[in-house]
């Protein structure tokens, strides 16, 4: 970790080095929420998104925090100092040190942390090729919206598809609902149009979720959002999953069912196409706007 730096409520440093005392409620309690971004080029994707989720995930459980304006800037600080062009960053503010009590304390200062990883992407055979999914019970909390530390419900699922050969795991409520995945957003595609579940507590309301949206508007693929069943799976002709990191990945196994024809279909084979585009123009005004500035 001595290439991964660190910044612990404003002191930088090797994350290697980074301490919180063990009282602070992050570690005893999970009282505290998270933020993933992916950095392409040296710039934050999606930021304004990622940032504005923070914020309300941060109001949501009633963390005081200086304002996303100021981490904004020091975050995108820690990435030019990181040397790192092509990276993830990960932010956690918990609610801070105090005394161990269920109630929140009076006078915590909240404790933030973020750093920054190389990444090199190792999603490519995958995005070409489609992954397995495992289906299993969503035990999570009742708040998934909230991108809060709380993550044993998804651990215990991802796992559970680890040891059965899957990439992700496919979450599903009591009642047959499918959710979404262990640490991405999901879609199917049914009758011509994509299905994905409708954004409120149940599902965390992914950035590149709402991307997808907007690259479905372009390429007029209808979307709807409702609550696909379990039952329902094996009619899709498609699945993908969506995520920071892995941006677009196809499903082709669900279980031990193929889906469709075993392979890519044209939906998502045409949404993964948009995204190439948006990512090209983005980085394109990007550059255009140095040159202007020269």
């Amino acid at each position: 970790m001595t290439d991964i730096l660190a910044s612990l409520d404003g002191v930088i440093m090797p994350l290697g080095e980074a301490r919180v005392p063990v009282t602070d409620r992050g570690f005893l309690f999970g009282d505290g929420v998270y933020e993933f971004l992916r950095v392409y080029r040296g710039r934050i994707h999606l930021a304004d998104g990622h940032f504005r989720r923070l914020e309300r995930s941060l109001g949501e459980i009633r963390i005081q925090h200086q304002g996303m304006g100021s981490l904004r800037r020091r975050v995108q600080e820690l990435i030019s100092r990181s040397g790192h062009a092509e990276a993830t960053v990960y932010i956690q503010i918990t609610r801070g040190s105090a005394p161990r009590a269920h109630a929140f304390p009076a006078d915590a200062k909240p404790c933030e942390l973020f750093y920054v990883t190389p990444f090199a992407d190792p999603y490519g055979e995958k995005r070409a090729n489609g992954v397995k999914v495992a289906r299993h019970p969503d035990i999570r909390w009742g708040r998934c919206d909230i991108k809060s530390l709380n993550l044993l419900g998804n651990c215990l699922a991802v796992q559970a598809a680890k040891e059965s050969g899957g990439h992700e795991t496919l979450l599903h409520k009591d009642d047959g609902t499918v959710t979404e995945c262990g640490h991405s957003s999901f879609f199917a595609v049914l009758d011509g149009g994509i299905v994905t579940h409708p954004t409120g507590p149940r599902i965390l309301p992914g950035i590149t979720r709402d991307l997808i949206f907007e690259l479905a508007a372009a390429c007029s693929i209808p979307v709807r959002q409702r609550a696909l069943r379990v039952e329902e799976l094996s009619k899709c002709q498609e699945m993908f999953l969506t995520s920071t990191s892995a941006e677009i990945l196809p499903i082709v196994v669900v279980d031990d069912a193929t889906v469709g024809s075993g392979k890519p279909g044209p939906v998502t084979k045409a949404l993964q196409a948009a995204f190439s585009r948006h990512l090209s123009d983005w980085l394109a005004s990007d550059e255009a706007a140095d040159s202007a500035s020269i």
